[in-house]
Protein backbone atom coordinates (compact mmCIF):
# COMPACT_ATOMS: atom_id res chain seq x y z
CA UNK A 1 0.00 0.00 0.00
CA UNK A 2 1.50 3.73 -1.17
CA UNK A 3 0.69 6.79 0.60
CA UNK A 4 1.86 10.07 -1.12
CA UNK A 5 1.63 12.76 1.81
CA UNK A 6 1.76 16.23 0.16
CA UNK A 7 3.46 19.24 1.55
CA UNK A 8 2.44 23.13 0.75
CA UNK A 9 4.09 25.93 2.13
CA UNK A 10 2.79 26.32 5.62
CA UNK A 11 2.20 22.69 6.12
CA UNK A 12 2.75 21.69 9.74
CA UNK A 13 1.55 18.24 10.22
CA UNK A 14 2.79 17.06 7.23
CA UNK A 15 5.57 14.36 8.97
CA UNK A 16 2.71 13.48 11.68
CA UNK A 17 0.63 12.13 8.97
CA UNK A 18 3.25 10.35 7.24
CA UNK A 19 4.91 8.65 10.56
CA UNK A 20 0.84 7.55 11.23
CA UNK A 21 0.75 5.97 7.39
CA UNK A 22 4.00 4.37 8.33
CA UNK A 23 3.61 3.01 11.20
CA UNK A 24 0.29 1.54 9.83
CA UNK A 25 2.54 -0.35 6.89
CA UNK A 26 1.87 1.97 4.58
CA UNK A 27 5.15 3.08 1.81
CA UNK A 28 5.27 6.85 2.30
CA UNK A 29 6.23 9.01 -0.49
CA UNK A 30 6.30 13.07 0.12
CA UNK A 31 5.18 15.39 -2.38
CA UNK A 32 5.90 18.98 -2.50
CA UNK A 33 3.07 20.97 -3.55
CA UNK A 34 4.92 22.24 -6.93
CA UNK A 35 5.15 18.75 -8.04
CA UNK A 36 2.91 17.85 -11.36
CA UNK A 37 2.60 14.74 -10.52
CA UNK A 38 1.77 11.63 -7.72
CA UNK A 39 4.26 8.69 -7.95
CA UNK A 40 3.94 6.12 -9.88
CA UNK A 41 1.41 3.75 -8.02
CA UNK A 42 -0.11 5.95 -5.20
CA UNK A 43 -2.90 4.12 -3.76
CA UNK A 44 -3.94 6.97 -1.00
CA UNK A 45 -3.03 10.15 -1.04
CA UNK A 46 -2.54 12.66 2.60
CA UNK A 47 -3.24 16.12 2.48
CA UNK A 48 -2.25 17.37 6.04
CA UNK A 49 -3.00 20.08 9.01
CA UNK A 50 -0.80 23.04 9.10
CA UNK A 51 -1.93 27.06 7.42
CA UNK A 52 -0.59 26.16 3.72
CA UNK A 53 0.42 29.52 2.36
CA UNK A 54 -0.94 31.39 6.02
CA UNK A 55 -4.30 30.89 4.86
CA UNK A 56 -3.87 33.90 2.43
CA UNK A 57 -7.60 34.37 0.88
CA UNK A 58 -9.16 31.71 2.58
CA UNK A 59 -7.99 29.06 4.07
CA UNK A 60 -6.85 26.17 1.60
CA UNK A 61 -7.90 28.36 -1.65
CA UNK A 62 -4.19 29.06 -2.47
CA UNK A 63 -3.17 25.52 -2.05
CA UNK A 64 -5.95 24.41 -4.39
CA UNK A 65 -4.24 25.46 -7.46
CA UNK A 66 -1.25 24.51 -6.75
CA UNK A 67 0.28 22.14 -9.38
CA UNK A 68 0.05 19.31 -7.62
CA UNK A 69 -4.05 19.94 -7.08
CA UNK A 70 -4.89 18.82 -10.80
CA UNK A 71 -2.93 15.50 -9.95
CA UNK A 72 -4.66 14.83 -6.68
CA UNK A 73 -8.05 15.72 -8.87
CA UNK A 74 -7.38 13.19 -10.91
CA UNK A 75 -6.20 10.34 -8.59
CA UNK A 76 -9.95 10.99 -7.11
CA UNK A 77 -11.62 11.34 -10.19
CA UNK A 78 -10.01 7.55 -10.96
CA UNK A 79 -11.53 6.35 -7.74
CA UNK A 80 -8.01 7.02 -5.88
CA UNK A 81 -8.48 7.30 -1.88
CA UNK A 82 -7.66 10.74 -0.58
CA UNK A 83 -7.86 11.48 3.04
CA UNK A 84 -7.76 15.33 3.79
CA UNK A 85 -7.28 16.10 7.95
CA UNK A 86 -8.09 20.47 9.03
CA UNK A 87 -6.61 22.06 6.39
CA UNK A 88 -6.32 19.67 4.53
CA UNK A 89 -10.44 19.44 4.51
CA UNK A 90 -10.16 22.86 3.81
CA UNK A 91 -8.27 22.31 0.75
CA UNK A 92 -10.23 19.43 -0.32
CA UNK A 93 -13.49 21.67 -0.24
CA UNK A 94 -11.59 24.15 -2.46
CA UNK A 95 -10.62 21.61 -5.02
CA UNK A 96 -14.05 20.63 -5.08
CA UNK A 97 -13.76 17.13 -4.34
CA UNK A 98 -15.68 17.32 -1.40
CA UNK A 99 -18.94 19.74 -0.75
CA UNK A 100 -19.67 22.80 1.69
CA UNK A 101 -16.70 25.32 3.48
CA UNK A 102 -14.67 25.62 6.25
CA UNK A 103 -15.36 29.26 8.23
CA UNK A 104 -14.53 30.82 10.98
CA UNK A 105 -15.19 29.02 14.40
CA UNK A 106 -18.62 30.55 15.93
CA UNK A 107 -16.54 31.91 19.05
CA UNK A 108 -14.08 33.24 16.81
CA UNK A 109 -10.99 31.48 19.37
CA UNK A 110 -8.69 29.16 17.70
CA UNK A 111 -9.45 25.74 19.58
CA UNK A 112 -7.09 23.27 20.46
CA UNK A 113 -8.16 20.45 22.82
CA UNK A 114 -9.48 17.12 22.56
CA UNK A 115 -12.93 16.29 21.47
CA UNK A 116 -15.68 13.15 21.66
CA UNK A 117 -16.70 12.84 18.02
CA UNK A 118 -19.57 10.17 17.00
CA UNK A 119 -18.55 7.45 14.29
CA UNK A 120 -21.81 8.07 12.02
CA UNK A 121 -21.54 5.71 9.45
CA UNK A 122 -19.70 2.94 9.18
CA UNK A 123 -19.84 2.22 5.10
CA UNK A 124 -16.99 3.44 4.30
CA UNK A 125 -13.45 3.21 3.74
CA UNK A 126 -12.58 5.06 6.66
CA UNK A 127 -14.82 3.98 8.68
CA UNK A 128 -15.32 0.67 8.31
CA UNK A 129 -13.80 -1.21 11.35
CA UNK A 130 -15.13 1.00 14.02
CA UNK A 131 -18.89 0.18 14.94
CA UNK A 132 -21.51 3.18 13.81
CA UNK A 133 -22.53 5.24 16.78
CA UNK A 134 -18.73 4.47 18.49
CA UNK A 135 -17.35 7.92 20.15
CA UNK A 136 -13.95 7.95 19.75
CA UNK A 137 -11.33 10.54 21.25
CA UNK A 138 -9.89 12.87 18.71
CA UNK A 139 -7.98 15.82 19.06
CA UNK A 140 -8.64 19.48 16.90
CA UNK A 141 -6.50 22.29 16.22
CA UNK A 142 -8.51 25.05 14.37
CA UNK A 143 -9.38 28.42 13.66
CA UNK A 144 -11.81 27.66 10.75
CA UNK A 145 -13.31 24.47 11.71
CA UNK A 146 -17.17 25.35 11.39
CA UNK A 147 -18.10 23.39 8.52
CA UNK A 148 -20.89 24.69 6.52
CA UNK A 149 -23.34 23.91 3.81
CA UNK A 150 -26.47 25.02 2.86
CA UNK A 151 -29.97 23.21 3.30
CA UNK A 152 -30.35 21.51 -0.39
CA UNK A 153 -26.49 20.01 0.27
CA UNK A 154 -27.06 19.01 3.98
CA UNK A 155 -30.03 16.60 3.04
CA UNK A 156 -27.92 15.14 0.08
CA UNK A 157 -24.97 14.27 2.85
CA UNK A 158 -27.77 13.08 5.00
CA UNK A 159 -29.88 10.64 2.55
CA UNK A 160 -26.50 8.61 0.62
CA UNK A 161 -24.98 8.50 4.54
CA UNK A 162 -21.80 10.64 3.30
CA UNK A 163 -21.66 12.52 6.82
CA UNK A 164 -18.93 10.46 8.62
CA UNK A 165 -17.67 11.41 11.74
CA UNK A 166 -20.70 14.19 14.41
CA UNK A 167 -18.70 16.27 17.31
CA UNK A 168 -20.84 14.82 20.38
CA UNK A 169 -20.54 18.23 21.52
CA UNK A 170 -19.69 20.60 18.75
CA UNK A 171 -17.06 22.88 19.20
CA UNK A 172 -17.02 25.15 16.46
CA UNK A 173 -20.88 26.20 15.14
CA UNK A 174 -20.74 23.27 12.14
CA UNK A 175 -23.97 22.72 10.88
CA UNK A 176 -25.37 19.52 11.76
CA UNK A 177 -22.63 19.00 14.28
CA UNK A 178 -20.30 17.69 11.59
CA UNK A 179 -16.83 17.04 11.77
CA UNK A 180 -16.62 14.93 8.72
CA UNK A 181 -17.85 14.14 5.29
CA UNK A 182 -17.23 11.81 2.22
CA UNK A 183 -17.40 12.28 -1.13
CA UNK A 184 -20.44 10.90 -3.43
CA UNK A 185 -18.15 7.63 -4.51
CA UNK A 186 -17.15 7.88 -0.79
CA UNK A 187 -12.99 7.43 -1.11
CA UNK A 188 -12.68 11.09 -0.61
CA UNK A 189 -12.89 11.98 3.25
CA UNK A 190 -12.09 15.44 5.04
CA UNK A 191 -12.62 15.80 8.50
CA UNK A 192 -10.85 18.73 10.86
CA UNK A 193 -10.20 16.10 13.72
CA UNK A 194 -6.41 14.62 13.83
CA UNK A 195 -6.35 11.03 14.02
CA UNK A 196 -2.91 10.75 13.11
CA UNK A 197 -2.06 12.42 16.75
CA UNK A 198 -3.89 9.35 18.74
CA UNK A 199 -2.57 6.39 16.96
CA UNK A 200 0.58 4.86 19.69
CA UNK A 201 -0.04 5.59 23.63
CA UNK A 202 2.69 7.67 24.24
CA UNK A 203 0.62 10.03 22.10
CA UNK A 204 -2.22 9.23 24.77
CA UNK A 205 -4.55 7.35 23.20
CA UNK A 206 -5.24 5.18 20.00
CA UNK A 207 -8.53 6.08 19.01
CA UNK A 208 -7.02 7.10 15.83
CA UNK A 209 -5.77 3.60 15.16
CA UNK A 210 -9.48 2.67 13.31
CA UNK A 211 -9.50 5.13 10.98
CA UNK A 212 -6.02 3.65 9.38
CA UNK A 213 -6.46 0.26 10.09
CA UNK A 214 -10.42 0.96 8.13
CA UNK A 215 -8.86 2.25 5.12
CA UNK A 216 -6.13 -0.78 5.00
CA UNK A 217 -9.29 -3.34 4.52
CA UNK A 218 -11.29 -1.09 2.80
CA UNK A 219 -8.18 -0.93 0.10
CA UNK A 220 -7.82 -4.75 0.32
CA UNK A 221 -11.81 -5.47 -0.24
CA UNK A 222 -11.70 -2.81 -3.10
Amino acid sequence: MKAAVVTFPGSNCDRDLATAFEKMGFQVTRVWHKDSALPEGTDVVGLPGGFSFGDYLRCGAIAAQSPIAAAVQAHAARGGYVLGICNGFQVLTEMRLLPGALMRNAGLKFLCKTVTLKVATQDSPFTNAIPKGAEIQIPIAHHDGNYTIDAEGLKALQDQDRIAFTYAQNPNGATADIAGVLSANRRVLGMMPHPERVIEPEQGGTDGRGLFASLISGMALA
